[in-house]
């Protein structure tokens, strides 16, 4: 399996590609405005860098509910950031909006992923992104970012998931957008309960084999702490391992916020799975 990202094309057949989690928020459920102070966003992008991210994630905006963050002030916070890390380093990097206007000042300062968790609700997201050559990532979402879904009821939760994912990433290639370029993610705690949450992780195969590369975003997330009674700060443990599940089960882009850690899991696992092919082979 192969993907693509700007200009460069990466094998992940067997490597997962870990995506380092960069705030530029006030609020985030997780760093709660630790690198709001733009020296200390950069001092973190340069940590993650060197602890081994392929990809860095700018988001402006958390996806839960929270103050009103409007498209200009979400582009002061994510486009001069961008550009200062496309100046600093040369890894991807991939803006975290549902907004295609952020996307499109995003991708013209060096983003060269769309990271959209509305499941493409803004209709000019995609044509916006065909015409920058960038790729994206599909996420699932019941309702909508920013929005309480307090009560997720599926008639079927795997099964819906990928319907949702599958049409999604039809609708990319409809806009000419590669395979290459369209990542897909079952969107953990995104409009589910916990309970659905760590089913959709156990069930990332079934994601993997809609034959995109797989995202997986559970990184601290709540589900880990409802399963393991952890408060936000204790969950590092419990996001390795669910780091390790989603690999095994074919998540082939990890969104994390310990890259470090999870670049020893994935190189890892990288071994074990070629070991496994070339048995099979």
């Amino acid at each position: 399996m192969q993907l693509l990202l700007g200009d460069r094309a990466f094998d992940v057949t067997h490597r997962a590609l870990v995506m380092g989690i960069l705030n530029r928020t006030r609020d985030s459920f997780f760093d709660q405005g630790t690198y709001w102070n733009f020296e200390a966003f950069l001092a973190k992008a340069d940590e993650l860098v060197a602890a081994g991210a392929d990809i860095l994630d700018v988001g402006g905006v958390k996806a839960g509910p929270g103050d009103y963050v409007g498209p200009t002030e979400e582009l002061d916070r994510t486009v001069s950031a961008i550009a200062a890390l496309r100046q600093r380093f040369d890894v991807a990097l991939s803006v975290d909006t549902w907004r295609a206007v952020v996307a499109e000042q995003a991708f013209a300062a060096g983003a060269v992923i769309g990271n959209d968790i509305s499941g493409f609700s803004d209709i000019d997201y995609l044509p916006v992104a065909a015409r920058a050559g960038a790729t994206v990532i599909a996420t699932h979402i019941r309702l909508r970012p920013r929005v309480a879904d307090p009560d997720p009821r599926y008639a079927d939760l795997v099964g819906d998931v990928r319907a949702f994912l599958l049409d999604r990433a039809r609708q990319a290639e409809a806009h000419g957008i590669a395979p290459e370029r369209i990542v897909v993610d079952a969107g953990l705690d995104l409009g589910k309960t916990w309970q659905q949450s760590l089913e959709l992780l156990r069930q990332s195969g079934s994601h993997a084999a809609l034959g995109y590369p797989l995202l997986l975003s559970a990184s601290n997330k709540t589900f880990l702490g409802r399963f393991f009674d952890l408060e936000v700060p204790d969950r590092r443990d419990a996001s390795l391992a669910a780091a390790a599940l989603g690999i095994i089960g074919g998540s082939r882009i990890v969104r994390v916020h310990d890259v470090a850690g999870t670049v020893r899991v994935r190189d890892t696992i990288e071994s074990l799975l070629r070991v496994r092919a070339h048995c099979h082979g």
